[in-house]
């Protein structure tokens, strides 16, 4: 995958902070679970990331928005990486 370099990441963001990951994959009825539990295994704090799941207008695949507080760019890859895992397109 084209994940983003670090050195991206620290130029264009705050960190520790919010970051925003999509998903989309097919609306199997785990998906979006599967995305949601993967990057709350990464968070290690109390934050509770703010998460919006919609499925599109065919109702075949579903994009997960899920935006938790990382601690620095290298955060950001791991959580990426165990996402896309996961995903049909990102």
């Amino acid at each position: 995958p084209d994940l983003p370099s670090v050195e991206l990441l620290e130029q264009t963001h705050v960190f520790p902070g919010a970051y925003m990951f999509k998903a989309i994959g097919e609306d199997d009825h785990t998906f979006s679970g599967r995305v949601v539990a993967a990057v709350r295994d990464e968070i290690t704090d109390d934050h509770e990331p703010a998460i919006r799941i919609r499925k599109t207008a065919s109702g075949r695949h579903v994009c997960v928005t899920i935006e938790p507080y990382v601690s620095d760019a290298q955060h950001v890859l791991t959580i990426y990486e165990k996402i896309y895992a996961l995903v049909m397109v990102w």
